[in-house]
């Protein structure tokens, strides 16, 4: 079978065996790029492995499923509460910890799949595990009634928190850099407009400069919630301290089925398809994988989220 794995710092399209072992065989329909695959591809944390961590597909039985790639060992007090990133024994992620599915197959746990609404096309599911990101956060962020919230970053993660907030009948305010990223923002139903003074705002992109910016648009005592990843060491503004600006830190995904944030996210996604249509700019085949990272890698060229047709 087709894979793409990483050689020499690079993805590579490689054919391999088809996957043996024990657990549910899954036919990939699609699989996207994450922006966090470039990072850790280039800090060398994913050399040798098959990568990609957002994909879906169908079961042997045609049952339609996305795939939660984090696996704990289910026993746990973490795991048992739903929190399976922070598990104490035997865990693994996939695309990063063990091979991934960016690929025609992969054998998962039972425990790992998400089986898709009614409907929803399964050629657009890799889009549930950006979503359960955001939902992730925003369950961390205890959103109240009323509040205004503005997200800063217009990328996947970004326009996913937009998508998951619309869900919940809230317009946020979405703070731009690129023209196709507003384009993207006020199709989800983003306003591009908003004073200062913000309840919540999400950051969504994990750098000084943002959180500079977050700390200046948040009200005193308001909160920040971090859905973009902090790669680099961060300088916090001073006024975070003057305004005691709240940070809460968000990580993945967590939940018991059926309410994990991936199954929430598969419920957003099959209510509002047309999230694919704002935030998928790029479709390649698997065979194009070197093409697709390319396009990817180039924001100011148009590209957002770059998905493959496996």
């Amino acid at each position: 079978m087709k894979a793409v794995r990483i050689e020499d710092g690079r993805p590579t399209v490689v054919d391999i065996d088809s996957p043996k072992g024990e657990g549910v065989l899954v036919n990939i329909v699609s699989s996207s790029i994450c922006s966090s695959d470039f990072h850790l591809i280039d800090v060398g944390a994913v050399e040798g492995r098959i990568i990609g961590h957002e994909f879906a597909g169908t079961t042997p039985d045609g049952t339609a499923v996305a795939v939660e790639p984090m696996i704990g060992c289910g026993v746990c007090r973490y795991c048992v509460e739903g929190e399976r990133r922070e598990c104490e024994g035997e865990s693994s992620f996939m695309g990063v910890r063990s091979d991934g599915g960016m690929a025609e197959q992969v054998i998962v746990d039972p425990a790992m799949l998400v089986r898709l609404p009614s409907g929803l096309d399964v050629g657009i599911a890799a889009l549930v595990e950006p979503l359960a990101v955001a939902a992730h956060l925003l369950r961390r962020v205890a959103l109240l009634d009323g509040e205004r919230v503005g997200v800063i970053g217009a990328g996947t993660m970004g326009l996913a928190t937009v998508a998951i907030l619309r869900g919940r009948g809230v317009e946020p305010a979405l703070f731009a850099r690129y023209d196709h990223q507003k384009v993207a923002g006020e199709k989800l139903g983003a306003s591009l407009v908003g004073e200062d003074g913000f309840d919540v705002i999400i950051d969504a992109v994990g750098t000084t400069a943002s959180m500079t910016e977050g700390v200046q648009r948040v009200r005193p005592r308001g909160r920040i919630g971090l859905v973009g990843t902090l790669w680099e060491p961060v300088v916090l503004d001073i006024r975070l301290s003057g305004k005691e600006v709240s940070i809460i830190s968000s990580a993945g995904y967590s939940g018991v089925a059926p309410d994990r944030d991936f199954d929430l996210a598969a419920r957003v996604l099959a209510e509002r398809p047309d999230i694919a249509d704002a935030v998928v700019t790029h479709r390649f085949p698997l065979d194009a994988a070197v093409e697709g990272f390319a396009v990817a890698a180039d924001r100011a060229s148009g590209a957002i989220k770059v998905m493959f047709d496996v």
